[in-house]
């Protein structure tokens, strides 16, 4: 199918891409240089670290009587790392597990031991293992204590009168195994989760955190950081497994309009982690004491609570830099303090912080309104928060859904913080804004802006009022004017054939009225005028006791929704965690371009410069992989002021709407197309404002030039390079010009243009869409080649790129 000729563009390769990436290698690892690369080696080495140490039986520290509980923790462990109960490693773990599960488990450590072990066997989802976990789940909720300290758990089971009432470390892990028995249908008893939230609530101290305070009697200790993140775990895991039917109508319709109870407790439990929080040590001990466990608790408390940051901290950012400085050599980690002086538990720890934390973040849930005059970070008015558990529920029902990531997560966006600290970055940690209320927006032209930036690098909007105020859709609606182009910034009624109807489930668009604006490739912005948040609060993996099969049906028809919107918006991949960042490089340095590797940088303008998103990535993916050439995945971008474009053979860029470039960006572009290198474009959807503006670009570079078309019978669409191409599909014919609904497809001639220099093309331009169908947003509008043969053809444009800077490497001459 193609050429022998990417051969010798393999080789041109190794000369052309000459510098390699430097990572640091003394130590020093800096949140804000963190990558996912960085953090996925960490776990592989750890990983690798945890097999070495496995005993044939399949057990860890076999010799050990806590042995159960720390082979649970290295299984579930190898699990989250990314492992499979295919891999013989984690299939003779679960083999000795299932050993243990017929007998009393036993030993100083029960509690932990069979938390634990509910929780490995859980991570295994594995239907023979259903009934040992109910059987394992139902001793654990009957050790927890109805005397002493009412509501914990102590370190036996049943309950020994030796501990008193039991403590928090016991009593969190109690909590781990109830919840995860759960997601395999072991339902506790509500009064078990009412005692564990009244449990949380008595010990908690006067300054917002938890001590150990429970164990033999004793009084409050002071608190400790990771204490009081298993609190605060505790507390919301409490919360959502308590949610009841209290207050729905006959005909199912619940209280969306109620005013929401507040969890205080939780509330200053985060408080006391926004004040103390720290990865040097384990806030309120000295020293290294318990850090590892304490950063184990830390992932938990943040993702069950929706937090990204705790105070000016990025929780997960700041704790991987540390632990990959701590991490040692053979890929073990050893901590201080008991327990943790044991590499196979310090160890897991430290995996299970990495990989779950390191889950998709789904959707940010958009924090905003008036502050607390004492408190910038406390939003005096819970408006945008009515219905507390809606975006988590949706995520975590979406996790169980086929051809989705198994392990979602949200979180709560601070637009203020976003607009004083991390900006732009800050919205991009998801691909779905999510916006409720019932009361009118107030936002600032700053945090306007700050959503207009989002929108036009590839961000989503979708908005749902709560309690379906009328105030709210208004505002909405001028929102939305302030963010979109001109012409662009009106909310329409989606049609029927609007593919957001059958992105996940089949839904009829009569009966789901959603509106939505187009930006980019496709619809950015969507709309429901129904409150979906507050049925998603009600979502529940089983139903609970007694439930309205009425409010059943609309909770289901809410979560379809939903879940139709986030396909849609996403395609089912969001994006990984810590590689959407966009690099920029410091002043006065050059790229480290990967050595024999292509990379392609996309061009920055200030038009609509990214709408689709993932164009270049995937094109580089089909080149990879159906090609055979060696592509970078790394993704790049670039205004054509930065001097790194000579670095880069190949140049990209797309749009939408108008764009201009000033003199001195446009002098240097000219330079880098004289000197060999190559600019390939298109117009998304073929977007005539876009089209107009390039064409007005190549007639300032090459005032006595225009753009001509590249014949059929040039070798660019020939097997002398890629595949042939000289037929292909399109929407829209030669004289069709304006997009709409329903465009026909034309089986013809690719039509590509371009400005040639001394035999070869510098400039290669489609005025028809290739982007959006790359990007896998194309839809029945969209002026353009289909999914398909947008990849043949985009394949071809590279390959013949390559081929022109070889012939300049080698003086070859192209042919006749």
């Amino acid at each position: 199918m193609y050429s022998s000729r990417i051969l010798r563009i393999s080789v041109m390769l190794m000369v052309l891409m000459s510098r390699t990436i430097v990572l640091p290698h003394d130590g020093r690892v800096f949140a804000e240089d963190l990558s996912r690369e960085m953090v996925k080696r960490s776990i592989e080495r750890g990983l690798r670290y945890l097999i070495s140490a496995q005993h044939p039986s399949g057990a860890w520290n076999r010799l050990n009587p806590d042995c159960v509980g720390i082979s649970s923790l290295c299984v579930l462990a190898l699990l989250n790392g990314g492992m499979s109960v295919d891999d013989p490693e984690v299939s003779r773990g679960l083999q000795f597990l299932r050993s243990c599960t017929s007998n009393n488990i036993g030993g100083e450590n029960e509690t932990y031991q069979t938390s634990l072990l509910i929780m490995a066997l859980v991570a295994a989802k594995q239907p023979r293992d259903v009934e040992a976990i109910r059987m394992v789940a139902s001793r654990l909720e009957a050790g927890q204590s109805y005397g002493g300290v009412q509501g914990g758990w102590a370190y036996s089971l049943p309950n020994n009168p030796r501990y008193g009432g039991g403590d928090e470390s016991n009593t969190q892990f109690a909590v781990l195994g109830l919840r995860e028995a759960y997601r395999a249908g072991y339902i506790a008893d509500p009064q078990t989760w009412e005692h564990i939230r009244e449990y949380w609530i008595r010990r908690q101290n006067q300054d917002g955190g938890w001590g150990y305070g429970g164990f033999r009697g004793m009084d409050r200790a002071p608190s400790k950081g990771s204490l009081t993140v298993s609190g605060v775990a505790s507390l919301a895991i409490a919360q959502q497994m308590l949610m009841t039917d209290k207050g729905v109508a006959r005909d199912g319709t619940p209280p969306c309009c109620e005013e929401p109870e507040v969890n205080m407790p939780l509330l200053q439990g985060m408080d006391w982690l926004s004040r103390y929080f720290s990865v040097r040590k384990n806030p309120g001990t000295r020293g290294q004491d318990h850090i590892l466990y304490y950063f184990y608790g830390v992932e938990r408390a943040g993702r069950l609570s929706g937090q990204r940051f705790f105070g000016e901290h990025d929780w997960y950012r700041e704790g991987a830099a540390r632990l990959l400085v701590l991490q040692r050599a053979d890929g073990q980690w050893i901590g201080a303090g008991e327990g943790e002086t044991n590499p196979l538990v310090a160890t897991s720890f430290s995996l299970l912080f990495l990989s779950k934390g390191l889950a998709p973040v789904l959707i940010n849930k958009l924090k905003y309104g008036p502050r607390h005059p004492n408190n910038p970070d406390f939003v005096v008015a819970n408006d945008w928060n009515r219905h507390s558990h809606d975006v988590r529920n949706l995520a975590d029902m979406i996790s169980e859904l086929p051809k989705w990531p198994k392990l979602l997560t949200t979180q709560e966006l601070d637009l203020r913080r976003a607009v004083k600290t991390d900006g732009l970055a800050a919205l991009q940690q998801a691909p779905v804004l999510f916006i409720t209320g019932s009361k009118r927006l107030s936002l600032t032209n700053d945090e306007i802006s700050l959503i207009k930036d989002y929108v036009s690098q590839g961000g989503f909007i979708l908005a749902s009022p709560s309690c379906g105020d009328v105030d709210f859709e208004t505002s909405f609606r001028e929102l939305v004017a302030k963010l979109l182009p001109d012409g662009d910034g009106t909310l329409r009624l989606l049609t029927a054939d609007h593919p957001v109807y059958r992105s996940e489930f089949l839904l009829g668009a009569d009966d789901v009225p959603l509106w939505g604006a187009d930006f980019g490739c496709r619809t950015s912005i969507i709309y429901t005028p129904e409150d979906l948040g507050c049925l998603w609060n009600y979502w529940a993996k089983y139903d609970p006791p007694g439930r309205n099969p009425r409010l059943k049906k609309k909770i289901d028809r809410a979560t379809s929704v939903g879940v139709n919107v986030i396909a849609y918006f996403t395609g089912r991949e969001p994006p990984e965690k810590l590689s959407n960042r966009d690099v920029v490089a410091k002043s006065g340095t050059l790229d480290e371009v990967e050595r024999g590797l292509l990379q392609i940088a996309q061009i920055k303008h200030d038009g609509t410069w990214n709408a689709a998103p993932g164009a270049v990535r995937n094109l580089l993916l089909a080149l990879n992989e159906t090609v055979g050439l060696s592509a970078s995945m790394k993704q790049r971008t670039l205004s054509l002021a930065d001097k790194n474009i000579f670095r880069y053979p190949i140049l990209f860029m797309h749009g939408r709407n108008r764009f201009t470039v000033p003199a001195e960006e446009r002098q240097q572009l000219k330079r880098y197309l004289d000197r060999g290198g190559v600019l390939v474009a298109d117009a998304c959807c073929g977007a005539k404002p876009f089209d107009e503006s390039f064409r007005e670009l190549v007639t300032a570079l090459y005032p006595d030039r225009k753009l001509d078309r590249i014949p059929v019978t040039h070798e660019l669409f020939s097997e002398k390079v890629g595949q042939d191409i000289q037929r292909l599909n399109r929407r829209g014919s030669d004289d069709h010009v304006a997009a709409g609904e329903g465009l026909p497809v034309v089986f013809a001639e690719p039509v590509l243009e371009g400005i040639e220099v001394d035999g070869r093309y510098s400039m290669i331009y489609s005025k028809y869409d290739i982007s959006c169908a790359l990007s896998g947003q194309d839809y029945a509008g969209c002026e353009g080649y289909p999914p398909e043969d947008a990849v043949k053809l985009g394949t071809n444009i590279i390959l013949y790129s390559m081929l022109q800077n070889l012939r300049l490497q080698t003086k070859e001459k192209p042919p006749e």
